[in-house]
């Protein structure tokens, strides 16, 4: 199959993260703290996804929040003080850190104002991106730093000038948990058309075992198509329902997918935001040897129990 490709088009160069959710899975915790700021090693979760859009070039990131949620704002601006206080003690490796979430992007915010789902969150972000083509991603997806999903993705919007959906292979009998996409195979083995998106299918229905993972890059004719979208399940408006509307030929473009095969975290979740931090804690450069002496120490004495 021969795939039509644009290597002139203008780049993405605007982000998304929607962090309007409660974070009812890690009360108390989150009665007071965003999710999205519960630290996964020594930084907040969403400094990770921003850091991941600062590095795919997409250098201009739109937060979309809700109530309580000042925190983030917060985190992604500078604080004098601190700063001033770390330069007097000389202190340049903790005064780097506290430097850097603030000059990772130009970060903006934006209310969702009621919690209607990600569709109607994604929709909010219309006003900032305007006709631009634009990644979103979601906090609860961590890719690890070394495997470049969100810029492979980058790569293919512009060289195909299409929706692109990041996928991944998963067990058969974990389908059931994710949107899931019929695909047709391109010229690319890692790149596939997605003609179908199948919300949490049974093992039985399931088109196949590719499921949709936390990163998009969308065109701009994704806010109309979530205009026009009937409220589903709870009054929420879904990002999936729009993308299968592309799928199946609704808009101006095809809706391709990208597999990925690298390392993600999933921090939604309170045992997989644990293994996050253990996982990603053994490779920390200061932590990291000290750390995984004492996970072999205990693992011994939890066999011995």
């Amino acid at each position: 199959m021969t795939e039509t490709r644009n290597v002139n088009a203008k780049r993405v160069v605007k982000a998304v993260i929607p962090a309007a959710g409660l974070g009812t899975r890690f009360l108390p915790a989150t009665k007071a703290m965003p999710k999205e700021m519960l630290p996964i090693v020594d930084k907040p979760a969403i400094q990770y996804v921003v850091e991941e859009a600062s590095e795919a070039g997409l250098t201009d990131v739109l937060i979309i929040t809700g109530r309580n949620k000042n925190n983030i704002s917060n985190h992604f601006d500078g604080v004098p003080e601190l700063e001033r206080a770390l330069e007097k003690k000389g202190d340049a490796k903790k005064l780097e850190k506290v430097k850097q979430s603030s000059e990772l992007a130009e970060v903006h915010m934006l209310r969702q104002g009621q919690p209607l789902g990600l569709g109607h969150a994604v929709g909010r972000s219309r006003c900032h991106v305007g006709d631009e083509s634009f990644a979103v991603l979601l906090g609860d997806d961590l890719i690890d730093a070394r495997d470049t999903l969100l810029t492979r993705m980058v790569e293919e919007h512009d060289a195909r000038q299409a929706t692109v959906i990041a996928l991944m292979e998963v067990p058969e009998e974990s389908i059931h948990l994710y949107g899931c996409a019929a695909v047709e195979p391109t010229d690319d083995p890692d790149v596939v058309r997605i003609t179908d998106l199948v919300e949490k299918p049974s093992r039985e229905e399931a088109p196949s075992n590719l499921a949709i993972i936390g990163r998009y890059v969308l065109r701009p004719e994704i806010f109309d198509v979530i205009d026009g979208l009937e409220p589903g399940r709870g009054g929420e408006y879904q990002l999936t329902d729009a993308l299968n509307v592309l799928a199946q030929g609704g808009g101006e473009a095809p809706v391709y997918g990208v597999v990925f095969r690298g390392r993600r975290y999933d921090t939604g979740d309170r045992a997989d935001w644990i293994k996050a931090n253990v996982l990603l804690g053994v490779d920390h450069d200061e932590l990291g040897g000290e750390l995984r002496d004492w996970i072999i120490d205990f693992a011994d004495r939890i066999r011995g129990e």
